[in-house]
Order: C-alpha cells, then structure tokens, then sequence
C-alpha cells in the first residue's frame, strides 16, 4: 500500500520541521540570531492514467489519475529579517540597522560574519567579539581612551587622556550579499560565504543600501514566540495525521489479510 510510504515520509519531514522550531526557540534570546524555515517539495508521481490520454475514439481523459508518493526536505532557509533594536547603553554594543554584518577574523585566518553586535576589548585594546575574534579591520582602543564613541557611518573615536577634542581610531566597515540565506552558520552566532551567497561587497555602514550602525544598542533574536508556537502545533498535528494514516492503512491491510 502506497499509504504507508507516503505516510512515513510525511512523519520524516515533519520530525526535521519540528527540528528546525526547536532550535528557532532555543535561540529565541541570542543577539542577531536569524530564525529558519524549512522548505517541503513533494515527492514524484505515479502516473495510472496519462492526461490526455483517449478514453474512446472522440474523447480524452481530462486530468488522468496521478498517485503521490509524499514529500521530501527541499531547504532549510535562514530568514534574515530585522529582530528588535533594543538599547543597552553600553558603549561596545552595536546594532546594525539595516542590512550588512560585521568582519571576523578566525584563527585559521578567515573571515567570519555576524549580526551580533555584543562587542568587547581584549587585553591589547582590540575590538573583538565575545569569543575574542577580532572585529575587521582591527581596531585598537587605547587604555587611556574616554567616552568612545561609533558614529552611524562606522567611525570609531575617543577622547585620549587629558585632551579635550576627539580622536579618530578607525573605521568598522560592514560586509554584505547579494544573497544572504546563501551563507552557512557555523555555530557561534557567526557565517561563512558560499558559491551560493556570492563574495562579501565591503562598504561603509550607510552607504550603497548597507546599513547604519546604533552605538548603545542590540539586535534581538527575530524569532517570533507567537509564530514559531503556532508552526509547533501545526507540525505536531501534521505528525499525528500521518501517523493515523499509518495505523489506518494497517487495519486495512488486517482486514485483507483475514479475508485469505
């Protein structure tokens, strides 16, 4: 019976779902997270009657008989929207408003990217992220530096010592995608470039549709509670379905057996 396939693979795919909600909530409190969405396709078809096909010497079958075999994972896609802005008022932590994110060097010498603004300074002054990976390009805050400050176009400036006028320190540029459900997250609230992203266009925040930056503030998560609840209850009710298909194509196939 074909109904017990096309059952499993309708359970299979709602257990990656179901997968991809998850994780969506568990990360519902991690700065500059962008929730996933899985994508379905349905399965080939067997084709009993051709559309089309003669039904008499003047007629033909209007629509044929075409039998599904059920569905399958087509894509698991990262959905890039804005989470909410919220202020901080620490002076390391950055929103980027808008699109774009920010450059990381890896140990290995690559460059990572990320929405999390959630800075810090290491111990030789350098702007790095939570995980100490420096923020590119580098740039060094003096230890005797006051009331940092990183203007919307990504400039970085202090007060130095005893002086009374800022110092500019440098500057953060923003990296952005021609697609960026292309990049692979690779843990840590970071990504890499892909063929399918295309190479990172570096620019200066504000300029070109990137973004702007906001000193004192976060990205939230952009994974709605509401939302991702409500896909849970779909995907749990979609899973019982399948599963009630199963036992049902099971009494029938009872049924046949004790006619023998």
């Amino acid at each position: 019976m074909r109904s017990l396939w096309t059952a499993t693979t309708g359970m299979s795919a709602q257990n990656l779902n179901m997968d991809v909600i998850a994780n969506n909530l568990a990360n519902v409190s991690t700065s500059g997270f962008k929730k996933s969405r899985a994508d379905f396709q349905d399965l080939l078809y067997q084709i009993v009657k051709v559309p089309g096909s003669p039904t008499s010497a003047d007629t033909t079958s209007p629509t044929g008989i075409q039998v599904g075999l059920g569905v399958k994972p087509a894509a698991v896609t990262k959905i890039f929207t804005t989470g909410d802005i919220v202020q901080t008022s620490n002076p390391l932590d950055i929103a980027i408003e808008g699109t774009g994110f920010f450059q990381v060097s890896m140990p290995d010498g690559t460059t990572a990217y990320t929405r999390a603004g959630t800075l810090k300074l290491d111990g030789d002054g350098r702007i790095t992220t939570s995980d100490g990976y420096p923020v590119e390009p580098e740039i060094v805050i003096p230890e005797d530096a006051l009331e940092i400050t990183i203007s919307p176009d990504g400039t970085v400036s202090a007060i130095l010592g005893s002086d009374t006028i800022t110092t500019e320190l440098g500057n953060i540029d923003l990296a952005d995608f021609v697609n960026d459900a292309g990049l692979i997250a690779i843990g840590k609230n970071l990504f890499r470039d892909t063929e399918a992203s295309g190479p990172a266009l570096i620019g200066t925040p504000g300029e070109n549709g990137i973004g702007t930056l906001l000193q004192g503030y976060i990205e939230n998560s952009n994974v709605n509670l509401v939302e991702e609840l409500t896909q849970m209850i779909t995907a749990q009710r979609s899973f019982e379905i399948n599963s009630k298909v199963i036992t049902t194509s099971d009494e029938m196939m009872r049924t046949v057996t004790n006619m023998v």
